[in-house]
């Protein structure tokens, strides 16, 4: 999806910081959170309706759906603070796949598996490939709503917005700044 240029939200959510660094006017800010409120909806209505038929229908063997479940579970486990900070850390990564691919050529499926794969291996939080996990335990009973929505789905979501901005901020900051 990535390399097909999808609505992604780390993807369409990062050139528009741009804008907001260099104007700094409310219709900016309100314009790039408008922006970010429509694809974080579509995504997550996304990850839910795929969990939601993964947990209640007999589309995956019951040994994948046991996975999947356990998947789910771990990643509500380290709560709301570690979550944050495992978010912040997969937002830098992420960010730094999306700015990179543009100029990666050929290397770009290289760039996305390398960086998709640390973010997996370290179990780093990102708010919407870990929302399909989480809301499949919560559909199927392994973890309650107020577990998904308080220990993953908003400290993740704050932590990619925290990692993904200062990526942003920090590389285009001299790019941006007023020359007067």
């Amino acid at each position: 999806m990535v390399l097909g240029r999808q609505q992604l939200f780390t993807e369409n959510t990062l050139t528009v910081i741009l804008p907001v660094l260099h104007r700094k006017s409310w219709t900016s800010l309100k314009l790039m959170l408008r922006l970010w409120g429509v694809v974080l909806v579509a995504n997550v209505i996304g990850t839910l309706l795929y969990a939601a038929v993964a947990a209640h229908t007999e589309t995956f063997l019951h040994e994948a759906r046991q996975a999947f479940g356990e998947i789910g579970q771990h990643a509500a486990e380290p709560g709301f603070w570690v979550t944050l900070l495992r978010a912040i850390v997969a937002g830098l990564l992420i960010a730094l796949m999306v700015w990179l691919l543009p100029e990666a050529g050929a290397a770009s499926p290289f760039v996305m598996v390398a960086i998709t794969y640390v973010v997996g291996l370290a179990e780093l939080a990102h708010v919407i490939a870990g929302s399909t996990e989480v809301s499949y335990a919560a559909f199927t009973g392994l973890v309650t709503w107020s577990e998904f929505a308080f220990a993953f789905f908003v400290p993740a979501l704050l932590g990619n917005i925290i990692g993904g901005v200062a990526l942003v901020a920090v590389l285009n900051h001299g790019q941006v700044q007023d020359s007067s």
